[in-house]
């Protein structure tokens, strides 16, 4: 070949390895043969789907051949409605991930750089090194964000930070008291990013709210998702709520279509869908109130999480622990890029999905 593609494309994109999701159910189907696979890696939600979010894309499949709305007015105006704020606050992604990308390139160049976490969420650098930009990775304290060692890492460089609460993968969690003092140290012409994924899972007293922060502070975006409690990983759609002059430039360059038309109207049906959530919530704590117990029982060191997911020791490597549970049908996510070589990340699954799990964790464990 004369022309060698991967030395064209951008510099910090040659240096990244694409982002490895949890293997599908259908792969290892096909890899070993088996069946009956239950897989607890990808922090999905057990129950399905919201019956209301399934009745809302019936609904609306006989107008498929129509472009969806492109400014997703609906969907702004019910997330708007239901947290406060004003509409024109609220933009849009295909899932989080989507937003998150979009304040990266909004934000971030070749002479600036993004600051997160060690143990933080993959998509971060990722986002990063795809626009050309530096990024700063600060030592974790105790698996989670250190905030005081985040706030003397800004320099003048600086333009984003990425701050996960709850974090992901690690389940680690900060105060209000805590966040509010590390925003009062950053300088107003860096974008805080405060990704709250899991923040429905979330019943501690001390666990704050981003929504009621913006006020306070104008430089920051707080980025959620439909994926993980609201039941609708497949459909990818998510949003952020920041300063309206930020959401203008993320508008800016968000695609116009995004989030398609099923997915606006599944995720207006489930964010009414009180009853689905708090059920969620609900399996999740018995859940993993029951993995905590079992890792006791086990004598295995976990992180106390507080999203719906946990990761344990499992006092070796844990890839041959992972191909070794695949083996018996149970898929878990290995979590060795992101710097924690003897973890695994168990997302929390129905009771009878938790226990296969333990089963088969305690027989590849001898």
């Amino acid at each position: 070949m004369a022309c060698d593609f991967i030395e064209l494309a951008n510099k910090g994109v040659q240096g990244l390895q694409p982002y490895q999701p949890g293997k599908p159910v259908e792969e290892l189907e096909r890899e070993l043969g088996i069946s009956n696979i239950v897989k607890l890696a990808s922090n999905e939600n057990p129950l399905g789907p919201s019956p209301k979010a399934l009745a809302a894309i019936e609904k609306v499949l006989p107008e498929l051949t129509r472009y969806p709305d492109g400014a997703g007015f609906r969907l702004r105006s019910a997330i708007a409605e239901q947290l406060g704020v004003a509409a024109n606050q609220v933009t849009l992604g295909n899932g989080s991930n989507d937003v998150l990308e979009l304040i990266a390139r909004a934000y971030l160049t070749g002479h600036s750089a993004s600051l997160y976490s060690q143990h933080a969420f993959a998509v971060y650098p990722i986002v990063t090194q795809a626009i050309g930009a530096q990024h700063i990775v600060v030592p974790a304290k105790n698996w989670g964000h250190d905030l005081e060692a985040m706030a003397a890492a800004i320099t003048e460089k600086t333009r984003v930070i990425f701050i996960a609460n709850p974090n992901n993968p690690t389940g680690t969690w900060l105060t209000e008291t805590e966040v509010r003092a590390f925003l009062d140290q950053v300088p107003e012409r860096i974008i805080v990013v405060l990704d709250e994924a899991y923040t429905e899972y979330v019943s501690e007293a001390e666990f704050p709210n981003g929504i009621t922060l913006l006020n306070d502070y104008p430089n920051l975006v707080v980025t959620r998702t439909f994926s993980k409690a609201y039941g609708l990983a497949g459909l990818r759609v998510g949003y952020s709520v920041s300063n309206p002059q930020v959401a203008d430039i993320l508008n800016r360059i968000r695609q116009p279509f995004n989030v398609n038309m099923m997915a606006q109207e599944a995720a207006i049906a489930a964010l009414a869908d009180t009853d689905y959530l708090r059920k969620g919530v609900e399996l999740n704590q018995q859940g993993m109130a029951y993995l905590e117990s079992e890792f006791k029982r086990l004598g295995l060191s976990y992180i106390p999480s507080v999203g719906n997911f946990v990761c344990v020791d499992v006092g070796r490597p844990a890839g041959p622990v992972d191909q070794a549970l695949l083996h018996e049908g149970v898929i878990v996510r290995p979590v060795g890029a992101y710097q924690m070589p003897n973890h695994l990340r168990i997302s929390i699954g129905t009771m009878a999905e938790n226990q296969r799990f333990i089963e088969a964790l305690e027989k590849v464990l001898g």
